[in-house]
């Protein structure tokens, strides 16, 4: 026994110090040929800190030095997902690549600027396995997403034996961001965080506000809301069908009362008539009541979205099926961190209830929160406890941009989660989607919001700072290949 201990001492004491950083000056241009110098740097942290024989893995992140003498505390962008990477911006060569970098940039006028990775989706990262979703030869239905969901579980831990999945929670993604700060010599962080980042930067407030100054958050997604409140996103596409319904190019497609009665009706078509066969090419595939569900939320395509309902409420189903066929050829997702990370924050039991008995699940289904709910235990995490999820005052200031186009984290989020920040802002984006931080960056947008942005990063004050932005209009698209046609008409059980 002894001698075992002696031999674990000797490879603990050999192991690399941990956490601990790398850096490489490197040079990267803007679009217009603007030469950016930044360093790659790379963390090396335990993959599970509580076991001090873990393995490291190494978290990927890029710098640029504040383009002013005296910066205030650096601005750490923390990317959506989880199962996001924007360090294309400073090794890609596309133009949304020089785009994402010219934003960064920008936030260098104030300080420096560190765009960081995530754990398991940067240079160690975890194998998400591929297998099919669904049959093509029968509807979907939550029960048996959720099967699929604890399936895509046993499949990712066996195709990654060397990891050890119960090292990757919403804590040891705080962690990271702290250790990154020591190893990087900084005393206090600002963050800027979209979507899971802010998520991620909820979490930092509530371990560790010593070390937060001031954060800017889109895509708002408080840790009490990792799932979205079926109304919430009921509502979201109430604001879209306002503005779409007054389409000049959409009046022939629409029924009396406009794109959500579209939806209705054929929600209720799909209830009493059952699921239909759609032939696309040599494939078919079987779409009923809660593929339909699943199917109906805008995402980010706000612009073609009224379009789509449009054409699947006068039976014009082509489209759509393509969209599933391909759905169900494919893993559920594409990274193997997003159920994984997602499953330690999950909601509460008292959230939970909330859900049941909203009374938008009777138009949007049960996708919203049960097949994740129902498969948080196929993943190994530990689920954070409810006194860090749900919200408490915090005096941290905090600039919440949302937009009321998002439905992946519906404006009200922002405006439940607003009071408990005495400090905090709220910056409407009318028309904005997900993410509308990065707009605020784009030349279209007014330059004194931005401005204004910098200077609460600057100086804290808010006195600059707008309630409200408004995009342009969306350009609403037409349904392709389908002539205005009302009443509906009569659907075969097989649409080709």
């Amino acid at each position: 026994m002894n001698l075992l201990v002696s031999a674990l001492a000797l490879f603990v004491s050999a192991a690399p110090a941990v956490p601990s950083v790398t850096l490489e000056k490197r040079e990267t241009a803007l679009a217009d040929g603007t030469k950016v110098p930044f360093e790659m740097g790379v963390l090396t942290v335990r993959e599970n800190r509580a076991k001090p024989t873990s393995r490291t893995i190494q978290i990927a992140f890029a710098r640029i030095k504040a383009l002013t003498p005296k910066p205030v505390a650096p601005i750490v962008y923390l990317p959506g997902g989880p199962g996001t990477s924007l360090l294309d911006a400073f090794t890609g060569d596309s133009p949304n690549s020089k785009v994402r970098l010219t934003n960064f940039r920008r936030y260098a006028a104030v300080a420096d600027v560190i765009v960081f990775d995530q754990r398991g989706f940067s240079i160690t990262k975890l194998t998400a396995p591929k297998f099919a979703k669904a049959p093509l030869d029968k509807p979907l239905t939550v029960e048996a997403e959720t099967e699929s969901w604890k399936r895509f579980a046993k499949e990712a831990i066996a195709a990654n034996p060397e990891a050890d999945f119960s090292g990757y929670d919403m804590l040891a993604c705080v962690d990271d961001v702290d250790e990154l700060r020591q190893a990087l010599g900084y005393k206090k962080l600002n963050l800027l965080g979209t979507s899971f980042g802010a998520q991620q930067s909820f979490a930092i407030i509530k371990v560790k506000p010593e070390i937060v100054e001031r954060v800017v958050l889109s895509g708002v997604e408080p840790l009490h809301m990792a799932l979205d409140r079926p109304s919430w996103l009921y509502a979201t596409m109430q604001r879209i069908a306002l503005d779409a319904d007054r389409a000049p190019a959409l009046q022939p497609y629409l029924p009396k009362g406009g794109v959500m009665e579209a939806l209705r009706l054929t929600r209720d078509r799909f209830t009493k008539e059952g699921p239909v066969t759609v032939k696309v090419g040599d494939e078919q595939v079987v779409l009923g009541l809660e593929d339909f569900q699943t199917a109906i939320l805008p995402g980010d395509g706000a612009e073609a979205w009224p379009a789509m309902v449009l054409s699947i409420f006068h039976g014009h189903y082509e489209a759509w099926a393509k969209a599933e066929i391909e759905a169900r050829k494919e893993a559920p997702w594409s990274t193997v961190i997003n159920p994984l990370i997602d499953s330690s924050i999950n909601i509460s039991k008292h959230r939970l209830a909330v859900f049941q008995n909203d009374p938008a699940t009777a138009f949007l289904g049960r996708w919203e929160y049960f097949p994740q709910t129902e498969s948080r235990d196929a993943w190994p995490t530990r689920e954070i406890p409810d006194s860090l999820r749900d919200p408490t005052v915090s005096q941290v200031p905090v600039l919440f941009v949302s937009g009321d186009y998002d439905s992946s984290t519906p404006l009200e989020n922002a405006l439940e989660i607003l009071p408990f920040f005495p400090n905090g802002r709220l910056l409407i984006s009318h028309h904005g989607e997900h993410g509308q931080v990065a707009y605020l960056t784009q030349a279209y947008s007014d330059p004194k919001t931005f401005g204004a942005v910098l200077e609460f990063y600057n100086t804290g004050s808010t006195k600059n700072l707008p309630t409200e932005v408004t995009l342009p209009m969306p350009n609403f698209a037409v349904p392709r290949g389908l002539a205005p046609n009302w009443p509906v008409p009569a659907v075969d059980r097989v649409v080709r």
